[in-house]
């Protein structure tokens, strides 16, 4: 790790641009907000909806953006041809416009962007060195199979992702380092950027030994985290089945704001159901395993934490498929469809607590998380890359 340490005289202005489209991206920025304020940068975030809410309770002043990305699903898969659409009305000029604005409003000496490309077109209009964090660039297998017009659509996409590669200064993916890390079937890049890649490690809101575990939660526990997406709740329904059939298992289910919760019927005594949480880093450092989608940034928290994983992940959702795939193939958890039976998610929720193979295999990775703080490692790059061309990116002289 770097021996770069800023000075009074170097403080700088950062301003993170976030996707709010899985909750994944927003952990991720709240971290890094908080790592870069505690070196004694200003840093200014635009988010919205869900996500503005959550990293407004966390602490942090955010300035509303428009909505970037769109998904919609239904019955645990995600439909790519709605989301498409949805994606394109929200498409405009006038949105790129905004986030220009905020730029000059804020006058950072670096643009971060976590998903949200219209903050790197912005940094790139007023000339404001920017770069991305980027957990998906396989856009060929996303859009593979999927029929003409999905394909033609998908050669777009390609060829836009492809110039924000060659126009970001940094690239970093928050995963372990190959061969561990969780996304890396989702990762592709043209060969002329690979030197601005930088894998920083997991980026953790918040470190193993400084989380406290929860008092007096009954063992062995699982925890079960599905996102704010509705079209997920079969999850939580055949979760409910399963704990009926064995109550000396116990259960906390945490949603989000768009689940129809009176759906949830008949709820045992094992099982506790919640409303999404802003820090469920307590619930880590307390259960036995995590049952949770496809997404990266659970499943990566999960396994920081040292805690095997049972991976739902959205049906047609390639990058989602491929991280729960990694964690078959490696001996991390267990990948089930939605169509998986009670019987057959007990029988796995019993293997996984129970095996000391995946407790140890899973104990690696969270060592290496212990060992390599993923928001350390990108304020300092951020820093050196800063440092290294003088006066040159002074907000003072941008603007």
């Amino acid at each position: 790790m770097s021996e770069y340490k800023t000075s009074p005289d170097k403080r700088m202005i950062f301003l993170i641009f976030v996707c709010g489209e899985g909750l994944g991206h927003t952990g991720r920025c709240i971290s890094l907000a908080s790592e870069i304020l505690s070196a004694g940068h200003t840093v200014f975030i635009g988010a919205y909806g869900y996500s503005q809410k959550l990293i407004e309770e966390s602490g942090h002043i955010v300035e509303e953006i428009p909505q970037e990305l769109r998904l919609s699903g239904k019955k645990g898969s995600l439909d790519l041809k709605s989301s498409i659409l949805s994606t394109a009305k929200g498409i405009s000029l006038g949105n790129i416009n905004s986030v220009t604005k905020l730029i000059e409003k804020t006058k950072p000496d670096f643009v971060i962007s976590d998903g949200y490309y219209n903050g790197i077109i912005a940094a790139k209009r007023k000339k404001v060195p920017v770069c991305m964090i980027v957990n998906q660039s396989n856009m060929k297998d996303f859009f593979r199979n999927k029929g003409f017009v999905i394909g033609t659509v998908g050669y777009t996409v390609k060829k836009f992702y492809t110039w924000i590669y060659r126009n970001v200064d940094m690239i970093f993916v928050p995963d372990f380092v190959p061969p561990f890390t969780i996304c890396g079937s989702n990762l592709s890049f043209p060969d002329e950027v690979k030197d601005k890649i930088r894998f920083s490690g997991p980026v953790l809101r918040k470190k193993h030994e400084k989380v406290i575990p929860i008092k007096d939660l009954n063992r062995p526990h699982v925890l079960c985290s599905i996102g704010g997406f509705g079209y997920r709740i079969q999850i939580f329904k055949t979760l409910l089945e399963t704990a009926k059939m064995d109550d000396s298992i116990n259960y906390t289910l945490i949603g989000g704001p768009d689940l129809d919760y009176d759906l949830l019927e008949d709820v045992p005594e094992n099982v506790d159901i919640k409303r999404l949480i802003p820090d469920p880093f307590p619930y880590y450092r307390s259960v036995d395993l995590v049952i949770c989608t496809g997404g990266h940034g659970t499943i990566t928290e999960s396994l920081s934490y040292g805690l095997p994983v049972i991976s739902f992940p959205d049906k047609s959702h390639n990058e989602q498929e491929n991280n729960a795939q990694f964690i078959e193939d490696n001996g991390y958890g267990k990948r089930f469809s939605y169509s998986v039976t009670p019987e057959e998610l007990l029988q796995a929720i019993r293997s996984l607590t129970d095996d000391e193979k995946y407790r140890s295999n899973v104990y690696a990775l969270k060592e290496q998380a212990m060992n390599c703080h993923g928001p350390t490692f990108i304020r300092e790059k951020l820093e050196e890359y800063l440092s290294s061309v003088p006066g040159e990116h002074s907000h003072q002289q941008l603007y």
